[in-house]
Protein backbone atom coordinates (compact mmCIF):
# COMPACT_ATOMS: atom_id res chain seq x y z
CA UNK A 1 0.00 0.00 0.00
CA UNK A 2 1.58 3.36 -0.73
CA UNK A 3 0.94 6.23 1.14
CA UNK A 4 0.64 9.99 -0.04
CA UNK A 5 3.52 11.49 0.44
CA UNK A 6 3.42 13.95 3.84
CA UNK A 7 4.88 17.52 3.77
CA UNK A 8 7.20 18.68 6.58
CA UNK A 9 4.37 21.65 6.92
CA UNK A 10 1.60 19.36 7.49
CA UNK A 11 2.53 18.65 11.13
CA UNK A 12 2.24 22.27 12.45
CA UNK A 13 -1.18 23.48 12.04
CA UNK A 14 -1.50 27.59 12.26
CA UNK A 15 -4.19 29.18 13.25
CA UNK A 16 -5.55 32.53 14.97
CA UNK A 17 -4.98 31.28 18.37
CA UNK A 18 -1.61 30.42 18.89
CA UNK A 19 -0.41 31.06 22.83
CA UNK A 20 -3.38 29.67 26.13
CA UNK A 21 -3.15 33.33 26.57
CA UNK A 22 -5.30 34.14 23.23
CA UNK A 23 -6.70 31.53 23.87
CA UNK A 24 -7.81 32.59 27.64
CA UNK A 25 -8.85 35.71 25.88
CA UNK A 26 -11.06 34.47 23.48
CA UNK A 27 -13.09 32.15 25.69
CA UNK A 28 -13.78 35.28 27.91
CA UNK A 29 -14.45 37.55 25.34
CA UNK A 30 -17.08 34.58 23.46
CA UNK A 31 -18.71 34.38 27.14
CA UNK A 32 -18.80 37.96 28.24
CA UNK A 33 -19.41 39.56 24.79
CA UNK A 34 -23.04 38.22 24.44
CA UNK A 35 -23.68 38.73 28.13
CA UNK A 36 -23.31 42.26 27.99
CA UNK A 37 -24.97 42.68 25.38
CA UNK A 38 -28.30 40.72 26.59
CA UNK A 39 -27.77 43.01 29.67
CA UNK A 40 -27.86 46.29 27.37
CA UNK A 41 -31.00 45.33 25.51
CA UNK A 42 -31.92 44.71 28.89
CA UNK A 43 -31.98 48.00 30.21
CA UNK A 44 -33.14 49.44 27.13
CA UNK A 45 -36.20 47.38 26.98
CA UNK A 46 -36.97 48.37 30.51
CA UNK A 47 -35.47 51.40 31.23
CA UNK A 48 -39.26 53.32 30.05
CA UNK A 49 -42.53 53.12 29.83
CA UNK A 50 -43.53 52.81 26.46
CA UNK A 51 -47.11 51.28 25.96
CA UNK A 52 -48.78 50.21 22.82
CA UNK A 53 -49.81 52.73 20.24
CA UNK A 54 -53.16 53.90 21.28
CA UNK A 55 -53.42 51.71 24.32
CA UNK A 56 -54.07 53.16 27.61
CA UNK A 57 -54.97 50.02 29.59
CA UNK A 58 -52.54 50.88 32.18
CA UNK A 59 -53.33 54.47 32.88
CA UNK A 60 -54.77 55.26 36.52
CA UNK A 61 -58.33 55.97 35.15
CA UNK A 62 -58.15 52.67 33.05
CA UNK A 63 -56.88 50.59 36.40
CA UNK A 64 -59.94 52.49 38.41
CA UNK A 65 -62.56 51.91 36.00
CA UNK A 66 -61.66 48.30 35.85
CA UNK A 67 -61.59 47.70 40.14
CA UNK A 68 -64.41 49.96 40.94
CA UNK A 69 -67.18 48.09 42.80
CA UNK A 70 -70.09 46.22 40.99
CA UNK A 71 -72.85 47.26 42.79
CA UNK A 72 -73.37 49.08 47.00
CA UNK A 73 -75.34 47.76 49.28
CA UNK A 74 -78.14 50.30 50.88
CA UNK A 75 -79.47 49.09 54.18
CA UNK A 76 -83.07 50.94 54.71
CA UNK A 77 -84.24 50.89 58.00
CA UNK A 78 -88.28 50.94 57.93
CA UNK A 79 -89.98 51.90 61.42
CA UNK A 80 -92.68 49.50 62.98
CA UNK A 81 -94.82 52.45 63.26
CA UNK A 82 -95.10 53.61 59.36
CA UNK A 83 -97.49 51.31 57.95
CA UNK A 84 -98.16 49.26 54.96
CA UNK A 85 -96.25 51.27 51.93
CA UNK A 86 -98.24 51.96 49.35
CA UNK A 87 -98.19 50.22 45.56
CA UNK A 88 -95.84 52.85 44.07
CA UNK A 89 -92.82 52.29 46.94
CA UNK A 90 -93.78 48.27 46.00
CA UNK A 91 -92.86 49.08 42.59
CA UNK A 92 -90.11 50.85 43.41
CA UNK A 93 -88.57 48.48 45.52
CA UNK A 94 -88.59 45.58 43.89
CA UNK A 95 -90.71 45.41 40.99
CA UNK A 96 -88.87 47.98 38.66
CA UNK A 97 -86.16 45.87 38.61
CA UNK A 98 -88.13 43.95 36.03
CA UNK A 99 -91.18 45.63 34.58
CA UNK A 100 -89.39 48.86 34.46
CA UNK A 101 -87.14 47.55 31.52
CA UNK A 102 -89.25 44.83 30.46
CA UNK A 103 -87.15 41.35 31.53
CA UNK A 104 -88.22 37.85 30.94
CA UNK A 105 -91.53 38.98 29.61
CA UNK A 106 -92.40 41.45 32.37
CA UNK A 107 -94.85 44.16 30.81
CA UNK A 108 -93.76 47.57 31.38
CA UNK A 109 -94.94 50.49 33.69
CA UNK A 110 -97.47 52.05 31.83
CA UNK A 111 -97.59 49.52 28.40
CA UNK A 112 -101.58 49.31 28.62
CA UNK A 113 -101.05 46.81 25.01
CA UNK A 114 -99.08 44.13 27.63
CA UNK A 115 -101.29 44.82 30.43
CA UNK A 116 -104.53 44.40 28.66
CA UNK A 117 -104.71 41.04 28.89
CA UNK A 118 -103.19 41.00 32.13
CA UNK A 119 -106.11 42.91 33.86
CA UNK A 120 -108.99 41.66 31.76
CA UNK A 121 -108.07 38.13 33.86
CA UNK A 122 -109.20 40.19 37.15
CA UNK A 123 -107.47 41.90 40.19
CA UNK A 124 -107.17 38.45 42.02
CA UNK A 125 -105.74 36.39 39.84
CA UNK A 126 -102.68 39.58 39.24
CA UNK A 127 -102.30 39.30 43.22
CA UNK A 128 -102.73 35.46 42.77
CA UNK A 129 -99.71 35.30 40.65
CA UNK A 130 -97.31 38.27 41.98
CA UNK A 131 -98.06 36.72 45.83
CA UNK A 132 -97.03 33.11 44.36
CA UNK A 133 -94.84 33.57 41.45
CA UNK A 134 -95.75 32.86 37.95
CA UNK A 135 -93.49 32.34 35.21
CA UNK A 136 -89.76 33.93 35.80
CA UNK A 137 -91.41 36.39 38.49
CA UNK A 138 -90.52 34.79 42.39
CA UNK A 139 -93.11 35.26 45.09
CA UNK A 140 -93.75 38.97 45.99
CA UNK A 141 -91.48 40.08 43.42
CA UNK A 142 -88.45 38.80 45.53
CA UNK A 143 -89.52 41.33 48.02
CA UNK A 144 -90.59 40.93 51.89
CA UNK A 145 -93.83 42.45 51.75
CA UNK A 146 -97.51 41.73 53.76
CA UNK A 147 -100.06 40.56 51.19
CA UNK A 148 -101.70 44.64 50.97
CA UNK A 149 -98.19 45.56 50.25
CA UNK A 150 -98.51 43.18 47.31
CA UNK A 151 -101.69 43.98 46.49
CA UNK A 152 -101.24 47.58 46.69
CA UNK A 153 -97.82 47.66 44.21
CA UNK A 154 -100.19 44.95 41.66
CA UNK A 155 -102.95 47.98 42.00
CA UNK A 156 -100.28 50.48 41.17
CA UNK A 157 -99.40 49.11 38.05
CA UNK A 158 -102.59 47.76 36.70
CA UNK A 159 -103.48 51.19 37.18
CA UNK A 160 -100.95 52.34 35.33
CA UNK A 161 -101.56 49.90 32.37
CA UNK A 162 -105.58 50.86 32.38
CA UNK A 163 -107.31 49.25 34.60
CA UNK A 164 -109.61 51.53 37.25
CA UNK A 165 -108.65 49.04 40.55
CA UNK A 166 -108.77 50.67 43.96
CA UNK A 167 -106.03 50.89 46.17
CA UNK A 168 -106.75 48.51 48.89
CA UNK A 169 -106.89 50.34 52.58
CA UNK A 170 -105.11 49.13 55.54
CA UNK A 171 -107.01 46.96 57.75
CA UNK A 172 -107.47 49.61 60.59
CA UNK A 173 -108.53 52.05 58.29
CA UNK A 174 -110.96 49.62 56.90
CA UNK A 175 -112.01 48.72 60.47
CA UNK A 176 -112.50 52.49 61.56
CA UNK A 177 -114.31 53.67 58.34
CA UNK A 178 -118.33 53.37 58.88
Amino acid sequence: MSQAPQSQESGHHQGPISTPQQLIAAVLAAFIIPVVIIGLLVNYVSSSNKSAAGSDALSAQAVSQRIMPVGTVEIKLVSANAGPRSGEEVYKGSCTNCHAAGMMGAPKLGDAAAWGPRIAQGEAKLLEHALKGFNAMPAQGGGDYSDLEVQRGVVYMANAGGAKFSEPAAPAAAASAP
